[in-house]
C-alpha cells in the first residue's frame, strides 16, 4: 500500500441494493436471465419437452405409416367385396369349403409333391371357424331327408387358390337386418395382390360352374318374397316332355313357338316390338296345364316364378317391380287368373285382412304397359276362360290361347304306353282298355264320334287309376268305370270358337 493512499471505506447497505439492482438491469438488458434461459436451465422442463416432442414425433411417425401402409396396400392388393345380396354368395361359401377339403385330401394323397408344395401346404392354415347349414328334402313319397353341409363361418379365413394366397372375410353386422327376411347383413371380402387379381375370374368362373352342376337337371320355383323373387325349397328334378300327353299337335305346336320366340330376340329388337310372350292355358281342372309348364322349363332348361296375384299384400306397384326383376331364363306362371279379381274381399275382416291390392288395371299395365319388362314368357292359367275380361286376353298380352279339354282317345293311348308298354308288347290289353273307355261313353271311337260330349274324365284322373294299378293291366282295366265318378260336365259350345 502507498503510504499516501487512503484506505476506502466499507460499503454501506444502500450501496450494496444499488450495485445488486445495477448488476441485475445490466444481466437483463445482455438477455442472460431471460424467461427462456431459465426454462432451458430448469431439468424438469428440459425433460417435459423432450418427451411432448418425442410424443409428437411418434404420433406423426404412427400417421406417416399407417398411409404408407394404405398406399402400398391400394398399390399391392385388390379387394372384391361380394354382400349377401348378390347370386354368388352362397355359390362361394359352398365352393370355398369343397375347394379347401379337395385340396387337403389331394395333398395327403400325392405322394410326388414337390418340396414347394408342401411348404405352401403347410402355410395354408384349414378353417376354424365353421357355420352349418340346413336342409330338408321332401320326396315323391313323402320322405323327408336332411342334409347338413359345413360352410365358412363369420370371421376371416386364408385360401390358397392357384398358387395366389387369397384372404376371405366373412363379416356379420349384427345391428343391420334384412327388411324381408330379418336375417343379418353380412359381406365377404376377398383380399389378394394385384398381380394376381386375374384369379378372381376363374375363382368365380369355378363356384358358378359348381352351383350349376349342383342344379343341373332340375328346375328351380321361384316365389315372391316381399319386393324378390326366392327359391322355393330345393331345386325340383326336369319333368320330361313326354311325360305330358296333350290334345294331338298341342304340345308340339306350342313348344315350336316358345322355341322360336327365344331365337327371334333381334328380330323384335330390329323392328321395335317388345321382347315379351304371353300364353293363356285354359281348361277343366286336371287336364295338365300347371304339368304342361313344368315340363316346358325342364325342356327349355327354364326356370319357374308362380306369382299369386291373390297374394296378401300385392300391390300394383309390387306386381310390376316383380316381373321387372324376373331371373334369367324363367317362365312367369299366373295360376287361376280368373279368381283373382272375383274372390277379392271388398271390407277387412276382423283380422284386419284385405287380401290383395292389386287392380284390374294394374295387371294389364303389368303385362304390357310402359313400364312393364321386356324379355319375359309369362303364362296365365283359368279355368274358366268365359270369366277373363277381353281386354286381358287380347293380341299383345296374351298371344296364343289353347285349350286343354278332356281326354281323347290318342291321349288314353298314349299314357296306357307310357305305363305298361314295356309288359303290354302286343297292344291286345291296351285295345281292351280303349274299347272299354269308349263303352263307358268317356272317349270317342275311332272314327272321332261320341254320343255325348257332357261325359268326359280327365288326364289326372287318369294317371292316377293307372298309378293306382302299377303293373296291373287287368286291374286297370276292372276299375276303368271308376273314371265316371270323377267325370265333369261342361258346356263345350262357348269354347268351341277358341283357339285350340
Amino acid at each position: 500500500m502507498e503510504p499516501n493512499a487512503v484506505p476506502s471505506a466499507a460499503p454501506s447497505a444502500g450501496d450494496l441494493i444499488l450495485q445488486q439492482r445495477t448488476e441485475a438491469l445490466q444481466s437483463a438488458q445482455k438477455g442472460d436471465g431471460s424467461l427462456f434461459s431459465q426454462l432451458t436451465s430448469n431439468p424438469l422442463f428440459t425433460a417435459g419437452f423432450g418427451l411432448a416432442g418425442l410424443g409428437a414425433g411418434l404420433t406423426l411417425a404412427q400417421k406417416g405409416v399407417r398411409h404408407g401402409a394404405a398406399l402400398l396396400r391400394r398399390r399391392m392388393l385388390v379387394d372384391v367385396e361380394i354382400s349377401i345380396k348378390d347370386d354368388s354368395y352362397p355359390w362361394f361359401l359352398h365352393w370355398m369349403t369343397l375347394y379347401q377339403q379337395s385340396q387337403l385330401n389331394a395333398g395327403k394323397a400325392a405322394a410326388n409333391t414337390t418340396y414347394m408344395d408342401r411348404f405352401l401346404q403347410k402355410l395354408t392354415p384349414g378353417m376354424r371357424h365353421l357355420s352349418i347349414q340346413t336342409q330338408k328334402v321332401e320326396h315323391s313319397n313323402g320322405a323327408i331327408h336332411t342334409h347338413f353341409s359345413l360352410i365358412p363361418g363369420p370371421g376371416k379365413h386364408v385360401l390358397r387358390y392357384k398358387n395366389a394366397f387369397v384372404f376371405v372375410n366373412r363379416m356379420r353386422e349384427s345391428k343391420s337386418r334384412d327388411i324381408q327376411t330379418g336375417k343379418p347383413w353380412e359381406t365377404i371380402t376377398l383380399t389378394t395382390l394385384y398381380s394376381q387379381r386375374h384369379i378372381f375370374e376363374d375363382l368365380f368362373t369355378e363356384a358358378h360352374a359348381y352351383a350349376a352342376k349342383g342344379h343341373e337337371g332340375k328346375t328351380t320355383i321361384y316365389n315372391s318374397w316381399g319386393t324378390e323373387w326366392k327359391p322355393f325349397g330345393n331345386p325340383r328334378r326336369k319333368r320330361p316332355l313326354e311325360s305330358v300327353v296333350l290334345h294331338e299337335g298341342v304340345k308340339e305346336r306350342v313348344v315350336a313357338d316358345v322355341e322360336d320366340f327365344i331365337s327371334s330376340s333381334s328380330w323384335y329388337h330390329d323392328r321395335g316390338i317388345p321382347y315379351r310372350r304371353g300364353y293363356l292355358l285354359y281348361g277343366p281342372p286336371g287336364t295338365g296345364k300347371s304339368s304342361f309348364i313344368q315340363a316346358l322349363a325342364g325342356e327349355l332348361n327354364y326356370d319357374i316364378a308362380i306369382l299369386n296375384l291373390s297374394e296378401r299384400g300385392l300391390t300394383d306397384d309390387r306386381l310390376n317391380h316383380l316381373l321387372t326383376i324376373v331371373p334369367n331364363r324363367t317362365l312367369v306362371l299366373l295360376e287361376d287368373v280368373d279368381a283373382a279379381f272375383s274372390n277379392r274381399r271388398e271390407q277387412s275382416d276382423a283380422d284386419g285382412y284385405r287380401g290383395a291390392n292389386v287392380t284390374f288395371s294394374g295387371l294389364l299395365n303389368a303385362l304390357d304397359g310402359v313400364a312393364s319388362a321386356e324379355e319375359r314368357i309369362i303364362f296365365l292359367t283359368t279355368n274358366h276362360v268365359e270369366r277373363l275380361d277381353e281386354a286381358l286376353v287380347r293380341p299383345g298380352r296374351v298371344d296364343m290361347t289353347v285349350r286343354l279339354g278332356e281326354v281323347t282317345r290318342y291321349q288314353v293311348g298314349c299314357l296306357w304306353d307310357r305305363f305298361y308298354e314295356d309288359i303290354d308288347t302286343d297292344g291286345v290289353y291296351r285295345k281292351l282298355f280303349l274299347d272299354r273307355l269308349q263303352e263307358l261313353g268317356l272317349i270317342e271311337d275311332e272314327s272321332g264320334n261320341k254320343p255325348d260330349r257332357s261325359i268326359n274324365t280327365s288326364a289326372a284322373a287318369l294317371q292316377g287309376l293307372f298309378l293306382y294299378n302299377k303293373g296291373n293291366m287287368e286291374g286297370a282295366i276292372t276299375m276303368a268305370e271308376g273314371l265316371t265318378h270323377s267325370v265333369h260336365t261342361e258346356a263345350l259350345g262357348q269354347d268351341q270358337g277358341k283357339n285350340e
